[in-house]
Order: structure tokens, then sequence, then C-alpha cells
């Protein structure tokens, strides 16, 4: 198992549509010249763009978070170009992103260091063979403070490793149940 070059990421999203819209290099300005966080293709891995639909945890209703019965009154739903997350609170956002991941390949996230330096840690599992759909962001504000997060820019980075050998069942075989998720999807049982 090895993990795949720009080059591989670049043929396999224009030629296979593995991501939905794709930048083939670092996007680093807004069309103002601005300074971003940026996205897009970088030498192993791709850089993905937080949607500006947020799910931010709540206490109004005074809920128990219980992953096999999950209340969606646990949270309050924001669209905005900017989500602040509560000190020591968490959120859920979506990938701008629509990934179609290939049999072979196994893809895991890792949070920008951009956010990480600022206590803000980007959660993702990985991206199983044959998986498809929006990713699922989890955003854990680890700090006293308020924090910030920007949609439309960089937030993490999807890291590809391609298999010597094709798997038996892929999440598409098992019927996953988070297969061809579109927007930010909660916890299902």
């Amino acid at each position: 198992m090895s993990i795949k070059s720009d080059k591989w990421i670049r043929r396999m999203a224009e030629n296979e549509g593995m991501i939905e819209p794709f930048e083939a290099g670092q996007i680093r300005y807004d069309e103002k010249g601005e300074r971003l966080i940026s996205y897009g293709t970088s030498s192993y891995g791709y850089d993905v763009r937080c949607a500006n639909e947020f799910k931010i945890f709540t206490n109004v209703h005074s809920t128990t978070v219980d992953p096999k019965h999950f209340d969606e009154n646990s949270f309050v739903d924001i669209q905005s170009d900017v989500c602040i997350i509560p000190p020591n609170s968490f959120a859920l956002a979506r990938t701008v992103e629509y990934f179609r991941i290939p049999r072979t390949v196994l893809t895991v996230c890792l949070g920008k260091s951009t956010y990480a330096r600022c206590g803000i840690i980007v959660n993702v599992t990985p991206l199983e063979p044959e998986w498809e759909g929006h990713v699922t962001l989890e955003f854990s504000n680890t700090t006293p403070l308020p924090a910030k997060i920007y949609a439309n820019e960089g937030v993490a980075q999807m890291l590809f490793y391609e298999s010597d050998e094709v798997c038996d069942t892929s999440y598409a075989d098992r019927g996953g149940k988070y297969q061809g998720q579109r927007g930010v999807t909660l916890p299902k049982t």
C-alpha cells in the first residue's frame, strides 16, 4: 500500500470524477487577492474546503448525546460564511467537494495545521473503498475561547492510499449507512 501523488490525484479527479468540484493546484488567494486558508491539490494529498452549512451543539433542550438514539435538537443549524464554535464545544459541517473513492483506495483525513495551532481539531473517519458523498466534518474547539471556522476555505487534507490487492467487500458492497450522503449528515444506527 502506498500514498498517492498529486499526479495520481489529478488523473483520478479529472478522468474518473473522484473529487468534484476539483482544484488541480493549491488555491491561496481569493479573486480579490485576499489570503485564504489554502485548498486544492498538494504533493501527496488534497486539501478540502468546508461548505457554509454548520450544525453547532447546543444545550437548550438539555438532551443527552446518544449515538444510538441521536436527538437532532442537540444542534442549531447555521448557514454562513463563518461559524463561531463556542468554547469547549463542537460543530459539524461538510466538505464542498463530493468524493467517489475507488475500490482499491482508503482515504485518511487530517486537520490542517492552521486550525490545529488554534486549538481546533478536525476529525473525519476514513473514507472506505467505494464510499461516495460529501464528507461530514467534525470540529472540536478545545480552547476556552470562541473559535472561527471559515466556509469555502481549506480545513483538512485527504491522503489517498492504494492497496496492492482489491478488497473482498467494499463500503458499497455492504450497503454502508453513510453511502451517497449529501449535506451535513448526523449519526445513524
